[in-house]
């Protein structure tokens, strides 16, 4: 199907139609559309199917001031429907890993999540450290390059336990998981660059975002009705 937003462009789209015309992106106005964010990863979605424009964007945001549109209801549902695709995507590979990887004990499995979750605590703070160096904040920067190196050691002392628990040939291999936010895979043995490129990288990041905006959204529009509804009971 066509994308809308290859059908109009520029002045013409403003000539065309109007922020609330139902072919424009409501997620887009609301600065929270996937398509926009999630572009140049390797989930790049393309374009939108519905009309994309920033002068729309900025109409509604002027208009919005004045008046109530509810645009969050369509941002919501747009952002619910994808973040469940993105869940059902994990609970495909957590089966597909399931049925692959060599059984281990509860007990055994226990211990590979602890390396695993010191992996990921060691990603995201090397990730931090380096947009807070980017940013020019060096001594937070080493604060946490502090943390990462504490962190590090327990890792190496979690992962000589979890060694010790299993066969040597059966240690080696590349046990994997699959992350909660963006449905990719991480390895047991992924090294600090792997962890805090996936920690740190637009794809994870953007899920984030993504998954933050529907929260939102899902809270205003609930206190939105909460209070509309109290307002009515109380009058």
């Amino acid at each position: 199907m066509r994308s809308y937003r290859s059908s109009f462009s520029g002045d013409r789209t403003r000539q065309r139609i109007k922020f609330s015309d139902e072919r424009v992106c409501k997620s887009h106005l609301l600065n929270c559309c996937p398509h926009d964010i999630l572009s140049g990863t390797r989930m790049d979605l393309g374009e939108c199917l519905k009309v994309h424009d920033l002068a729309l964007r900025a109409d509604y945001e002027i208009a919005s001031k004045q008046q109530d549109f509810f645009f969050e209801l369509d941002a919501m549902d747009h952002l619910k429907s994808f973040i469940a695709d993105c869940d059902r995507r994990t609970d495909i590979a957590k089966k597909r890993l399931a049925d692959t990887q060599e059984e281990i004990s509860a007990e055994v499995a226990a211990k590979a999540e602890r390396v695993h979750e010191l992996n990921e605590e060691i990603g995201k703070l090397l990730a931090k450290a380096e947009q807070l160096g980017a940013e020019g904040n060096v001594e937070e920067s080493q604060k946490v390059m502090d943390e990462v190196e504490k962190t590090r050691i327990c890792k190496r002392e979690a992962e000589e336990i979890y060694r010790s628990s299993m066969p040597a040939s059966s240690f080696q291999q590349q046990k994997l998981r699959v992350c909660e936010v963006c449905s990719a895979y991480l390895g047991l043995h992924d090294n600090d660059r792997r962890l805090a490129d996936h920690f740190g990288g637009k794809l994870h990041l953007g899920f984030i975002e993504i998954r933050e905006k529907l929260d939102e959204l899902k809270v205003y529009i609930f206190s939105f009705f909460y209070c509309t509804e109290m307002l009515c009971i109380v009058t």
